[in-house]
């Protein structure tokens, strides 16, 4: 049986939320359509996607916002622009940027850019970090939190020094806010304090919001029109972006209020997993609702006990182990959400009990 079936036939979620029937999604859509007469859009144009641009504009204080199809195709044109209006190719990238890891590296591929490690592999990078750089630089990205890392996130007085330094370099600096939600909430700062002092950002809505898919890139209304071209000569440019923009908007305030309460759940998390001192979480404290945790067994071990776990409980633990540089060891990431928020302690711990007496023979 493929993991998504095996996943399909649980009835008990630890990260995330339950997945959802694509009924029961398209069911939900329809009636907030019809509740706020909702039209179509013609190529991003239409009072839906239009009202949804400067609502996220407002709220992260940028002058304009574009919807965009995917993460990808923003981040790349973004610090592609960025770098021609500085005449440099040069951008800092964190060795573990999803540019880097997951893109298949379209950014040299294409041309867009040319990217530079900046920082520790391991560690949120500083402004010290950045002046290590020898070459004068165009642009540098951050992302908060740092997902590959366990959704670290750099001391608010690094992070101001990041800000103020390449101010003053003339340094692009470009915000990777997929999940910009959650790490407002882990500062315990308003979105807009976060986003301040960032040249450009990008947020997702299909990761800490629940959308179908999607995302916005923000920044100054001459540098959002201007990237708007690429979207297009990338293919970007789809006739109809209304069903990806409902599913985001219908919930983008619940989801929003919801931050503190997933943090919350995060921390009592923490203190359940200190009962089983053979696992490590990273970071030590949690930054925002987002861990990694480690186990003293190999990833098929770990995959082969959630397997176990499901078929016999119906319980669906995490998503993939991976492995570490250690040998017999691999590492889980949980995105602590809707689904832990309805288990009890009680319950939490009796499903590590039982996940760890699967761990036991390996």
């Amino acid at each position: 049986m493929s993991n998504a079936n095996l996943r399909n036939q649980c009835h008990t979620f630890f990260s995330g939320t339950a997945p959802r029937p694509a009924a029961e999604d398209f069911a939900e859509m329809a009636a907030w359509c019809q509740a706020h007469d909702i039209q179509h859009d013609v190529y991003g144009e239409g009072k839906l996607v239009q009202d949804f641009e400067n609502k996220v504009a407002a709220l992260l204080r940028f002058e304009a916002a574009r919807f965009v199809i995917t993460g990808t195709l923003t981040q790349t044109v973004a610090l592609r622009i960025a770098c021609q209006d500085r005449n440099n190719p040069l951008v800092a990238l964190h060795p573990t940027a999803h540019i880097l890891l997951h893109e298949n590296s379209n950014y040299q591929m294409l041309g867009h850019f040319t990217s530079l490690n900046v920082g520790n592999p391991h560690r949120p990078w500083t402004a010290d970090d950045l002046k290590a750089i020898p070459d004068r630089l165009g642009a540098a990205l951050y992302e908060l939190p740092m997902r590959e890392i366990g959704g670290q996130l750099p001391a608010w007085e690094e992070l101001d020094a990041v800000k103020h330094y390449c101010r003053k370099q003339n340094i692009h600096l470009h915000l990777d806010g997929a999940r910009l939600w959650e790490a407002a909430a882990g500062y315990g700062k308003p979105l807009d304090s976060v986003t301040a002092g960032f040249d450009s950002a990008y947020v997702s809505f299909y990761k800490g919001i629940g959308g179908l898919g999607g995302a916005m890139l923000l920044g100054s209304r001459d540098f959002i029109e201007r990237t708007s071209i690429w979207m297009k000569r990338m293919g970007g440019n789809i006739y109809q972006r209304s069903p990806y923009v409902v599913a985001a908007a219908m919930r983008f305030d619940a989801k929003l209020a919801r931050m503190p309460a997933y943090l919350q759940r995060t921390r009592d998390l923490y203190r359940l997993l200190a009962r089983y001192p053979l696992w490590q979480v990273n970071p030590r404290q949690p930054h925002c609702n987002i861990l990694h945790l480690y186990f003293p067994v190999d990833r098929d071990a770990a995959n082969a006990a959630r397997d176990q776990l499901a078929r016999e409980h119906g319980i669906w633990l995490f998503g993939e182990a991976r492995h570490t540089a250690l040998p017999q060891q691999s590492y889980i990431e949980w995105y602590v959400g809707d689904a832990l928020l309805s288990l009890s302690d009680d319950r939490v711990a009796a499903i590590l009990d039982q996940f760890l007496a699967l761990l036991a023979p390996a």
